[in-house]
């Protein structure tokens, strides 16, 4: 069971990397293209993300311990105030805004890869839902990572290789130093850091992916939002 459970964690977190990694490279050979369908993917990876917990990880958190919409709570508020303080930091000069994005970019891939951990470990099914969305939106994160990168004033060859690392290689590396540590966790414990996961998947779809669609609103992205929440609903009932 153990080593299935890792099975799920290692595809999910180097998958996501894989998806990461295109996206850097899919802007850097045709700019334009990725930065026209981006909106697409990144409603897509809202829908998948705000439905999947909610319908989902959050009930089969409140099983495990009662206490998780205290800990949903604290992952919501965590990913607010971490986002105020990253957007307080980045009103400088392009430099300045470069290195903190990639701080902000960096912990949010970490906490990415042990997300993958927390909910693999929670329930194989509730890993994949939510697992699925988070991948998808990995492809719009290579893109604006590689972007800031470039605005910064890096080199094209090493805005490759840091968002490659910053945005790419973190998620795996979050994963992998994660899942050891869980496997000590009693299943109250599990319920608790599902519960915190699901406020940090619910901040990062309402708050993170759809206000910057909603910036540049293209004609039917909601649509591709609706996809998104159907798909999680359609794997629901097949659970």
């Amino acid at each position: 069971m153990k080593d299935q459970v890792f099975g799920w964690v290692a595809l999910f977190a180097l998958g996501a990397m894989v998806v990461n990694s295109v996206g850097i490279l899919v802007i850097h050979r045709n700019r334009e293209w990725a930065q026209r369908n981006k909106e697409y993917f990144m409603c897509f990876a809202a829908g998948m993300l705000i439905a999947s917990p909610l319908i989902m990880a959050f009930p089969e958190a409140i099983k495990k311990n009662d206490q998780a919409g205290l800990a949903a709570l604290s992952g919501f508020l965590f990913m607010f105030f971490s986002n105020r303080f990253i957007r307080y930091q980045t009103q400088q000069d392009d430099l300045a805004f470069g290195i903190t994005a990639i701080q902000g970019i960096g912990i949010h891939s970490l906490l990415d890869g042990v997300m993958y951990s927390v909910m693999f470990r929670a329930s194989t099914l509730v890993g994949i839902l939510s697992g699925i969305g988070m991948v998808v939106h990995e492809f719009a994160e290579g893109v604006v990572t590689y972007s800031v990168l470039l605005k910064s004033g890096m080199s094209v060859r090493k805005s490759l290789l840091a968002a490659f690392l910053v945005a790419g290689a973190s998620t795996p590396l979050g994963a992998f130093v994660a899942y050891p540590f869980l496997g000590g966790l009693s299943e109250s414990q599990i319920g608790l850091a599902l519960g915190f996961v699901v406020g940090v998947l619910i901040y990062i779809s309402a708050s993170h992916l759809l206000p910057e669609v909603r910036e540049e609103e293209r004609k039917h992205s909601y649509l591709a939002f609706v996809a998104g929440v159907g798909l999680a609903l359609l794997m629901m009932r097949i659970k």
